[in-house]
């Protein structure tokens, strides 16, 4: 057996619990498709910087093929622009942009998908392609479609999927607009984040078949949905265990970030602890009340920025205890999160498993224990 068979072996049999690989055919596809070819060089992050500088590590490293077959994340482009061919030697910094995710995540979506051989797959954001060789080395060729929106992380990822043995259609193109010539699917998976289900993805997928996709916003809250599509364009679905987070599709993004200014405003103390939005509940919470704002900060010095109106809202120690909370603009975004937090909290704080989403005409909700529960409508 070869040095990359038996690390593929070693990290199939480290996977345990949620992660742990139940299904045989699955199983066979992560000890068959070589994950070194996707990898190249990749970036990993240093340890205590700030802003996070990412050095290169490079395929005739000491150690290389050792941490390719790690159970991480291995980032492979910064800013939708730099390669670590870029950064011979030395750091650099940016935003993680493209990357190859980790596998026991990409297995267990896989997983999540309920994808059996006879099942058209439309995977949304190819990256690497190693999610792709997984799924067409399980469900053929025939059966899988994948499309990237970077057309040199496109074409990257063609080279190493046809290296790997597999030839599924691949396609560089916009994903949120689903397949470009269409057709009828039985199963999307999506490898990226969005604010909302975008509705061709719900056209695109016959009734009856299943949507797996993470919904996520401009303050990096995160919660994957497992969607059942009931009628052209209509689903319902509900958001799984565990934490799971993508990047968010470039279409997305929010705009470009302008400098921020802290201005006085309104001032009255909170009826929250500001920390709970720091949590991952929390921060998911927040993000789904005030959806059009950034979040900074941390701990209990949370500030609120909203890209569309400028309005603001961030939180100060009280010297007579508690927190104060500052609020200017047409938006006050505290009022927004505090009473989603409030709502969340008589609810008993459920994780994401606790909430829901139902997508028709009307808008896309997201609903905490039932249809009726309290719900914030998604920004479409």
């Amino acid at each position: 057996m070869s040095t990359s068979a038996q690390l593929r072996a070693a990290l199939v049999d480290s996977l345990t619990g949620d992660d742990r690989i139940t299904d045989p055919a699955w199983e066979d596809a992560a000890r068959t498709v070589p994950r070194e070819l996707f990898a190249g060089s990749f970036l990993v992050p240093v340890p205590g910087s700030n802003p996070t500088a990412y050095r290169p590590v490079h395929r005739d490293e000491p150690g290389w093929l050792e941490r390719v077959y790690t159970n991480e994340t291995l980032i492979t482009q910064l800013d939708g622009r730099t390669r670590p061919e870029d950064v011979p030697v030395g750091t650099t910094t940016g935003t993680p942009s493209s990357s190859s995710t980790l596998p026991s995540l990409v297995l267990r979506m896989w997983h999540q998908l309920g994808a059996e051989p006879g099942h058209r797959v439309l995977e949304i954001g190819t990256g690497t392609g190693y999610s792709t060789a997984l799924g067409a080395h399980r469900l053929g060729d025939a059966n899988l479609t994948s499309i990237e929106y970077d057309p040199e992380v496109g074409e990257a990822a063609a080279t190493a999927i046809k290296a790997a043995g597999y030839s599924p259609r691949l396609v560089i193109g916009d994903g949120l607009l689903g397949d470009p010539d269409s057709g009828a699917y039985d199963r999307l998976i999506a490898t990226c984040s969005v604010r909302y289900v975008p509705p061709p993805w719900l056209h695109q997928v016959k009734p009856g078949g299943r949507i797996l996709v993470t919904l996520s916003g401009w303050s990096f809250g995160f919660g994957l949905a497992l969607l059942d599509v009931t009628a052209p364009g209509e689903a319902t679905g509900r958001f799984l265990p565990g934490y799971t987070s993508f990047m968010i599709a470039r279409p997305h993004d929010h705009p470009p970030r302008q400098s921020l200014f802290l201005l006085p405003g309104d001032e009255r103390p909170t009826r929250i602890d500001p920390e709970i939005i720091g949590t991952w509940t929390g921060s998911w919470v927040a993000q789904l009340a005030a959806p059009s704002a950034e979040r900074m900060g941390a701990g209990g010095h949370q500030i609120l920025s909203d890209v569309a109106t400028g309005s603001q809202a961030r939180t100060t120690p009280n010297p007579k205890g508690g927190w104060t909370v500052i609020q200017r603009g047409p938006l006050r975004l505290w009022d927004q999160v505090e009473s989603a937090v409030e709502a969340w909290q008589q609810a008993g704080e459920p994780h994401q498993d606790g909430f829901g989403i139902t997508v028709s005409g009307a808008g896309q909700r997201v609903w905490i224990g039932h249809e009726d529960g309290p719900g914030w409508n998604l920004p479409i």
